[in-house]
């Protein structure tokens, strides 16, 4: 099942190829439509038009295009590419930047995300739950089948994010973050061969040292979690740290759980240096 090579742009102009087109101009206007080979991508978080974390995040990239080496995708001069992007365009007012690489194409744009909330940090999210086996979990690519069945449930619920759901009942995943339970003062997460390995989740990782925890293997049903009175979170490039306030309608107290308020504090505290240290666009 095909899926665009680009989806919800903002700003003034796309890059494509080498060459900049106006984001309403018809050579944009055709990336929207269904595109039938594999493509890959990565979102990166930006602030104050710095990118956050870029290196993780090209790696995966890497990691991703390698995965099938029929698809004969190249990323050389990428980091170039991202860079004269960001200085043309003056990406200060834009909060995600978005990279596509497929065997035809090489597509950079800012993308329009869904942010959460102040309310949404200081109280959770509501979530909804999606029965779903991941295909690949370590490869970042767009399925069309899969986007349209996190879609669907969108629009019949109120949701921020989409919990999934293994064929056991174990949650395990957010459709577009990694999720978390803390468990009488543990954190758990699901085996890494089950999900994808996001780069906000290895900061969670480091945040958890931080504050002298570790990451525990496990998944549980939503009843498991609600018996234990667990606290949920959910980890993702666009909006770092979030707690999550209900699944399916069950309630948790996430957001007043103090683990997860100092792993939270760690995480902040950490991207700070990191942009205090980097500078992606004088390198």
């Amino acid at each position: 099942m095909g899926y665009p090579l680009i989806e919800s742009p903002i700003g003034a102009l796309v890059f494509v190829n080498g060459d900049y087109y106006p984001v309403t101009s018809p050579e944009v206007n055709a990336l929207k439509e269904p595109y039938d080979k594999l493509s890959y991508y990565e979102t990166i978080r930006l602030i104050d038009g710095r990118p956050l974390f870029w290196e993780e995040h090209l790696a995966r990239l890497e990691r991703s295009v390698s995965s099938d080496s029929s698809d004969n995708i190249s990323l050389e001069g990428i980091i170039e590419d991202i860079r004269e992007f960001l200085k043309k365009t003056s990406g200060k007012c834009f909060s995600s930047l978005r990279i596509v690489a497929a065997a035809d194409f090489r597509v950079i744009h800012y993308v329009d995300i869904k942010l959460p909330s102040g309310e949404d940090f200081d109280k959770g999210i509501v979530t909804a739950s999606l029965n779903w086996e991941r295909q690949d979990p370590n490869v970042k690519a767009f399925r069309g089948d899969y986007k349209a069945a996190v879609a669907k449930v969108f629009s019949e619920t109120n949701a921020f994010e989409l919990i999934l759901a293994d064929n056991g009942g174990k949650l395990y995943e957010g459709s577009k973050s990694n999720f978390f339970a803390i468990v009488d003062g543990k954190v758990y997460s699901a085996p890494d061969n089950k999900i994808l390995i996001g780069i906000t989740r290895n900061r969670v990782i480091e945040s958890l040292k931080a504050q002298g925890l570790e990451l525990n293997t496990g998944m549980f049903t939503l009843d498991e979690l609600k018996e234990n009175n667990a606290a949920l979170f959910v980890s993702s490039t666009p909006f770092d740290i979030l707690p999550i306030a209900s699944v399916d309608g069950i309630v948790f107290d996430s957001a007043a759980n103090p683990v997860l308020q100092g792993i939270m504090k760690a995480y902040k505290d950490a991207q700070e240096r990191y942009l205090n240290e980097n500078n992606f666009l004088e390198a």
